[in-house]
């Protein structure tokens, strides 16, 4: 049995005002072809497909195209939901895309099933976890503290998978097949990046690996680098296909090759996606950004570099941008960020500067002012845990 383990792919992101169309629709050709090479048998997307519950037409139409596409590939395609995904959306076309040998499961509740090889025999056992959000698994009641909030998740998460687990066993029997999971969310000890959201807001902030079942492989998706957890080969994330943020930039993006023989997990390989738009940081002063800058004097016009200047200057920003501007004119470049470095923000911060609203996040905002409060611990707690909680409803609404 082989799989492709992918997640994370956010289509329909808007990055700084930029699609990217090109570079998603690159990946799923790349992912096609990928399959065909090495024959796999399944695909596995570990939830977010899209970036938002309400994607642009495009975006849609790359996800219906590679469905139908895949079908040349003979490979069977399980699509999970993620926390950015609609539940409603996703189930629009369930239904239609079971008969394009495609499974989506965009909510709790579904059941294990068997993932065939592509003659049709069965292959292993999947348990279909994607995200699951609080309401769906955990009976809310009034008057409990955040911390028993976080232990009644973290049971009612672990009762989850635990349940698939024996529903995996029933359906497995004396076949030596293995079992898979997957899920979406953070685990203790996963290395984020700035594009991802944080998810279980006001509750729990990251799941144990050891409260996971043992099974053969643990499909993850939510984390973008990818990673195995606490030094465990079979549960991984693969991270997402492009860069999401520019702190991904220059790291390594791929999928996993799951490759398994007599019902155990025999290799993992991580296949390297192609890049086809290159990011760039780069930080300094004026004339340090100057000198930079130049490396592109000379490279192809095409496609531009998206860059994102950390830059160290007294000026305004709207100043700063100007002059950026003018040094970048003739270069194939493309600027979507200028923003001051960490230091100045923080000096800025304790009132030394001004700055502009853009170059902050709404969390960040929230800590500042919350700055200002004398609180004491219990209070600050509580005022933080309402503020992460009142986030999640209002991105769970827009889902």
């Amino acid at each position: 049995m082989r799989i492709i383990h992918t997640s994370d792919w956010h289509l329909g992101q808007n990055f700084y005002s930029k699609s990217r169309a090109a570079e998603h629709d690159a990946f799923l050709n790349w992912l096609l072809k990928t399959a065909q090479e090495q024959q796999v048998d399944a695909i596995i997307v570990a939830g977010d497909i899209f970036d938002t519950g309400s994607p642009p037409s495009y975006a849609r139409e790359l996800y219906n195209r590679f469905v139908v596409n895949l079908q040349q590939t003979g490979c069977q395609l399980v699509v999970l939901a993620g926390n950015h995904d609609s539940v409603a959306m996703l189930n629009e076309s369930k239904d239609i895309l079971a008969w394009l040998k495609t499974t989506v499961v965009a909510a709790a509740g579904a059941t294990p099933f068997l993932l065939p090889l592509r003659d049709g025999s069965p292959g292993a056992v999947f348990c279909p976890v994607p995200f699951l959000r609080p309401r769906d698994i955990v009976t809310s009641q009034a008057g409990l503290s955040g911390q028993q909030k976080q232990r009644q998740l973290l049971t009612a998460i672990t009762d989850y998978y635990q349940q698939q687990y024996e529903a995996a066993c029933a359906l497995r029997g004396d076949r030596p097949l293995p079992i898979i999971a997957s899920g979406h969310l953070t685990t203790v000890g996963a290395s984020k990046s700035d594009a991802v959201r944080e998810i279980y807001i006001g509750t729990l902030d990251a799941f144990p690996a050891q409260h996971f079942p043992p099974v053969e492989y643990i499909a993850l998706g939510h984390i973008h680098r990818p990673q195995k957890i606490g030094g465990q080969t079979h549960i991984r994330y693969c991270g997402s296909p492009i860069a999401l943020s520019f702190d991904e930039t220059g790291r390594r993006k791929c999928v996993n090759l799951v490759t398994f023989e007599n019902g155990a997990l025999a290799e993992v390989t991580e296949l390297e996606v192609p890049v086809t738009q290159p990011l760039a940081v780069i930080k300094g002063d004026l004339a340090s950004i100057e000198s930079q800058l130049e490396q592109w004097r000379h490279a192809p016009s095409q496609p531009p570099v998206w860059l994102d200047i950390e830059i160290v200057s007294e000026d305004y920003l709207g100043n700063i941008q100007r002059k950026i501007q003018q040094m970048t004119a003739e270069l194939p470049v493309e600027v979507l960020l200028v923003r001051r470095s960490r230091e100045q923000r923080e000096r800025i911060m304790a009132g030394e500067q001004r700055e502009t609203l853009s170059e902050l996040k709404v969390e960040e905002v929230f800590a500042r002012r919350l700055a200002l409060e004398e609180l004491d611990a219990a209070q600050q707690t509580r005022l933080e845990g309402l503020f992460r909680e009142t986030l999640y409803s209002l991105e769970e609404r827009d889902l």
